[in-house]
């Protein structure tokens, strides 16, 4: 599904295979697909504010999957070092829907709790 969502331009294309991606994630044998591909929380995030309303409401609703049920140290490594906060500021300062802003918001608290966590040292992330 992820090299799919890479190497299509269009834009219902898109927004199907991150709906289906939404759905997979909902169960942790989905996110743990996601996460084992070298691309999947990069292209996911890619997709926000890139596509469509839809497309980034479905990307939100998978990156806030994945921070509330499959944290660890290198999933929020992985989040930091490709922006994935950043996308979710940025999406709380744009032109965007209140259902999307609600999930970024959201999101955004979670990673930012989980960072904080782990730098208190509340967390064994080791960072």
């Amino acid at each position: 599904m992820i090299d799919l969502l890479l190497d299509s331009p269009e834009r219902r294309t898109c927004e199907m295979v991150l709906m289906v991606l939404d759905l997979l994630c909902q169960c942790a044998e989905g996110r743990a697909e996601l996460l084992g591909h070298g691309a999947g929380l990069a292209v996911v995030s890619k997709k926000i504010l890139r596509v469509s309303q839809v497309a980034s409401e479905r990307a939100l609703r998978i990156i806030f999957s994945i921070s509330k049920y499959s944290t660890t140290a290198s999933v929020l490594q992985e989040m930091l070092q490709i922006g994935i906060v950043a996308k979710l500021c940025l999406v709380l300062q744009v032109d965007c829907g209140r259902k999307t802003k609600d999930k970024a918001r959201e999101g955004t608290v979670k990673v930012v709790n989980d960072v904080a966590d782990a730098i208190a040292g509340q967390q064994n992330y080791n960072l």
